[in-house]
């Protein structure tokens, strides 16, 4: 039963990604990924088939369709999804493709990061999409699932939705260094392109620019998000940590840190109570209307 199984899990992958010639070049890809600065990472043109991304790009959810969860604070202006449920069907298959054991296995391999486990909640993950104006500030991912106390986050994959995309209009991430002094590199959103990076307290990224992209145009993305079981429960959670550029005037860098200050006792209470980030952002929804009326 188990052959059977396997077979057919391969099978499905087979059909949204060439696992096979991904593997054959890990002598390549796993030195350039290991040497990475300011942290281990690599950019992958091709991730997928491109008829499969293609098509997946183009049932990608409208930020009006129903179930999006708004992160909209002061470190951050976009949407997300992550109910596996609510995924067009091309876009929850590339998610269990890009969460399998086949391919875990093969990221384990291009990482060196033994014992990885994918995340079939998705906590954080999932469909992500901003739009004009939207963005992101540069931070530091949470170090632990939060529903999982020994699950360790260790590694993003972040595959890009944009069929079409134009520089001059932003949205590039940005890989800092471990003192926020520079950015040492930044990654276009292009179709079909994998971002794959070590997530740790200093790995710092982010697009904190608000995009320039025209009205009716987002910049989306499938997140996935891997770990490694703890031993025990030393390695403690630290929650998203936002920071500010060196350019940052005092008021920006104080609302910045506010922010996060409120965010960290969020991340908290939905570790210790299992809230949703849903639950979050009806809250936010409904105190931003009430705002709207009193400012009517």
């Amino acid at each position: 039963m188990n052959e059977v199984k396997n077979f057919v899990e391969t099978a499905a992958v087979a059909t949204l990604i060439d696992l096979a010639s991904w593997t054959d070049r890990l002598p390549m890809l796993a030195p350039q990924y290991q040497s990475g600065r300011p942290f281990p990472h690599i950019f992958l043109e091709g991730m997928l088939r491109p008829d499969k991304a293609l098509q997946a790009a183009r049932e990608f959810p409208a930020p009006e369709s129903t179930s999006w969860t708004h992160y909209k604070h002061v470190n951050e202006n976009k949407l997300g999804k992550n109910d596996r449920d609510h995924f067009p069907p091309l876009l929850g298959q590339i998610v269990d493709t890009l969460n399998s054991p086949a391919f875990v296995e093969w990221l384990s391999q291009l990482t060196g990061i033994e014992g990885l486990m994918s995340d079939p909640l998705l906590d954080g993950g999932g469909l992500h999409q901003t739009e004009p104006g939207g963005f992101l500030n540069v931070h530091a991912d949470f170090t632990m699932h939060h529903y999982h106390k020994r699950w360790r986050r260790r590694i993003n994959l972040i595959l890009y939705m944009n069929e079409r995309w134009e520089d001059d209009w932003g949205g590039a991430i940005e890989l800092w260094d471990g003192d926020m002094q520079a950015c040492v590199e930044r990654v276009q959103p292009y179709l079909n392109h994998a971002l794959i990076f070590n997530t740790n307290e200093t790995s710092y990224h982010g697009y904190p620019d608000p995009i320039q992209c025209p009205d009716g145009v987002q910049r989306r993305s499938v997140a996935l998000y891997y770990y490694t079981t703890e031993a025990d429960s030393s390695y403690s959670m630290k929650s998203t940590n936002y920071k500010s550029r060196p350019d940052d005037n005092a008021v920006v860098r104080i609302k910045i840190w506010l922010d996060k200050v409120a965010l960290d006792i969020y991340s908290r209470l939905k570790a210790r109570f299992g809230w949703s980030d849903e639950f979050a952002s009806n809250i936010l929804s409904k105190l931003a209307r009430g705002k709207k009326k009193r400012d009517e």
